[in-house]
């Protein structure tokens, strides 16, 4: 499944915590969590700097910000609860149902994501952002491979009882007739299934080496 690296011009938009981070160029705001509820966007954000209570006034004297509240701060750290108006780039993540993993970057303004979904939804992911007028870069784009992902769900269920059952250990812990009775099948059926789905992977597995 593919993963998309890309940095978003949030400040640009109606990102008010973005706009803020703006203030502090220099500063890595990391957002360690987010969810909406019926106030706005409620999210936790880390910010690593001596000068913490600057940060908290800007916060506490912003308009866009419905809420905030100090959750640990010292010398070297502040950590912000806060409540603001769910902005676009939030928008355009639920609506494309692409996962987001945290923690969640900015700096000066810009968000730094990394999603992870099918072609398809990263597609309408970009093209969401496009049609709120996002400014946002690829940063990279990489392709993850399970080699699960070539059985079916039936191969797949029987593979992974087998490994949980100790099937495949050096020293079986789980008979093929065990397996089989587990599934309700015979133990024919059941060494036809587990052969298919090790035929797939082993044969993609040597693809490459036997393609030279």
């Amino acid at each position: 499944m593919p993963t998309i690296q890309l940095k978003i011009n949030a400040a640009a938009s109606d990102d008010c915590l973005a706009t803020l981070s703006t203030e502090f160029p220099d500063e890595e705001f990391k957002i360690l969590a987010s969810h909406t509820t019926a106030d706005g966007l409620l999210g936790i954000v880390e910010v690593r700097m001596s000068d913490g209570d600057t940060l908290v006034r800007q916060f506490d004297e912003s308009p866009e910000v419905c809420s905030s509240e100090v959750i640990h701060a010292d010398e070297r750290m502040v950590l912000i609860q806060y409540v603001i108006p769910i902005p676009d780039s939030y928008r355009v993540v639920r609506t494309s149902g692409v996962l987001v993993r945290f923690p969640v970057v900015m700096r000066d303004g810009w968000l730094f994501v990394e999603r992870t979904a099918s072609h398809e939804r990263l597609a309408q992911y970009t093209d969401e952002l496009e049609a709120v007028d996002m400014v946002y870069q690829i940063l990279s784009l990489t392709q993850s491979y399970d080699p699960i992902e070539l059985l079916t769900d039936r191969q797949q269920e029987f593979m992974t009882e087998a490994g949980a059952r100790g099937y495949y250990d050096t020293h079986r812990r789980c008979t093929l007739t065990e397996l089989a009775e587990s599934f309700a099948v015979t133990k024919s059926a059941a060494s036809r299934i587990l052969h298919r789905a090790e035929e797939r992977i082993i044969k993609d597995a040597l693809s490459d080496s036997m393609m030279l």
